[in-house]
C-alpha cells in the first residue's frame, strides 16, 4: 500500500475513528491491478473530517470530501444509509456508525471488500470468493437495486467486460427482465459507460451482452464488424448510432471524419488533406493500413491546407477574368491537381496552367 494512503488512514484512526479502503481500489489491488482512484469509508462525520483535514474544502457529493495527492484521487466518505432515491440520486441519507450496514448498501460484492491500513482484508459479503470465481454478483434485492439506480445495469456489463467476469445468474435474469430501465438514464451516463466498454480490449464481450439484453436496440445502436483501436472516436465511428449521446462538437467531427474515411476505404493525399493526420491514422488502423506508410504520405504531402496554395485570389481573378465568387471553385481544382501530383504547388506553374485553362469553363 502506498505510504500516502496509509498516512491518511492513520490520521483518521489517530483521531479516534475507523477508516477502511473500500471499492474498486481494493478489488483491483487483490487482482494485481494498480489503481489511482481511492475510496475510504469511515465513521467520522463530515464535520470530524474537516477538523482532521483542516486545509481541505473540496467536498464531494457523498458526505465527505476529495483529496488529490500526487497521482491519487481520494474520496473519503462517512458510513451512510440511503433512505430515498429520485432519478438514481440518493436524495435522503442518514449517517451511521456501522461498517457492515454501509457495505451492504453498495452495488456488487466485488466492490464491497474492505482493507485496513495493515492490508488486512475485511470481507463481510463474500466478495473475495466472487472475485476468485470471476463473478459479478449484486447485493440485496436485485430488482430493487436496479430500480434504485438503473446505471447499475450498465456498470454490471462494464465490469463483466473489463474484468472478463461472468454475471451471476440471478443478476443476468434481473437485467434481462428490467433492461428497459436503461432508457431512464441521461445520455451522458450512457455514453460514459459505453465508452469504458468500447475502450477495453474485451469490448466484444460487452457488446455481446448489450445485444443479448436488447439494450443496443433500446439505445438505437447497432454494429457489424468492429476492429479495436485505442481511440474512442474510432470505436464510436464503427457503430451505427441514431442519437447524440452527449458528444462534444470535436468528437462529432472526428467520428464523422473517420466514418467517411472508412467508407472511402483508402488513405491517400486527398484524404490526408481533407481529414488531417490524426483521423487518418485512426481510420488506417481500422482499415489495416500500415501507419508508417500513412505518416510518410503525410510528410510528403505537397499541400497541407488551402493557405499553402501558391497563388493569391487576385491573381486568379486577373488571369481568368472571373468574379470573386468563382475563386473557391478554381482553388479546389488547383488543390486537387496538386494532391494528385498533376501540378506542382509553384506560383509560376499554377499561373501557366490557368492561362491554358482560360477558356470560359469557370463561368
Amino acid at each position: 500500500m502506498n505510504i500516502i494512503i496509509k498516512k491518511i488512514l492513520n490520521k483518521i484512526e489517530e483521531s479516534g475513528f475507523e477508516a477502511y479502503l473500500v471499492g474498486g481500489f481494493v478489488r483491483d489491488y487483490l487482482i494485481g491491478v494498480d489503481s489511482l482512484d481511492v475510496d475510504i469509508c469511515t465513521n467520522a462525520l463530515p464535520r470530524d473530517l474537516h477538523k482532521i483535514f483542516p486545509n481541505n474544502n473540496n467536498s464531494n457529493n457523498y458526505g465527505g470530501f476529495n483529496l488529490k495527492l500526487k497521482n491519487y484521487n481520494i474520496d473519503i466518505t462517512t458510513y451512510r444509509k440511503e433512505i430515498k432515491y429520485e432519478k438514481r440520486k440518493p436524495v435522503e441519507i442518514i449517517y451511521i456508525n456501522n461498517l457492515e450496514e454501509d457495505i451492504r448498501r453498495r452495488d456488487f460484492t466485488i466492490n464491497s471488500i474492505c482493507m485496513d491500513k495493515s492490508e488486512k482484508v475485511i470481507d463481510l459479503v463474500d466478495g473475495v470468493n466472487d472475485l476468485n470465481n470471476h463473478l459479478i454478483k449484486m447485493l440485496g434485492n436485485i430488482k430493487e437495486r436496479l430500480e434504485e439506480d438503473p446505471l447499475r445495469i450498465l456498470r454490471a456489463i462494464r465490469f463483466a467486460t473489463t474484468l472478463n467476469f461472468n454475471l451471476d445468474e440471478n443478476l443476468y435474469n434481473a437485467i434481462k427482465d428490467n433492461y428497459e430501465l436503461v432508457s431512464t438514464l441521461s445520455d451522458i451516463r450512457i455514453k460514459e459507460e459505453l465508452t469504458k466498454i468500447l475502450l477495453n480490449k474485451n469490448y466484444l464481450k460487452g457488446l455481446k451482452l448489450l445485444k443479448e439484453f436488447k439494450i443496443l436496440d433500446l439505445l438505437k445502436i447497432s454494429y457489424d464488424d468492429i476492429t479495436y483501436v485505442n481511440d474512442i472516436s474510432g470505436m464510436w465511428a464503427q457503430l451505427k448510432v441514431l442519437k447524440n449521446y452527449g458528444f462534444t462538437k470535436q468528437e462529432i467531427r472526428n467520428i464523422i471524419s473517420i466514418k467517411e474515411i472508412l467508407d472511402n476505404g483508402v488513405v491517400d493525399n486527398k484524404i490526408l488533406y481533407k481529414y488531417g493526420l490524426y483521423n487518418s491514422l485512426v481510420a488506417s488502423e481500422i482499415l489495416d493500413i500500415d501507419k508508417k506508410i500513412v505518416n510518410k504520405l503525410y510528410k510528403k504531402l505537397p499541400i497541407e491546407n488551402d493557405q499553402d496554395l501558391q497563388i493569391k485570389p487576385d491573381e486568379i481573378v486577373n488571369i481568368l477574368n472571373i468574379s470573386e465568387r468563382k475563386i473557391s471553385k478554381v482553388r479546389k481544382e488547383l488543390i486537387d491537381l496538386i494532391l494528385e501530383g498533376r501540378l506542382n504547388n509553384n506560383n509560376k506553374e499554377i499561373k501557366n496552367y490557368l492561362k491554358q485553362r482560360k477558356d470560359g469553363s469557370y463561368e
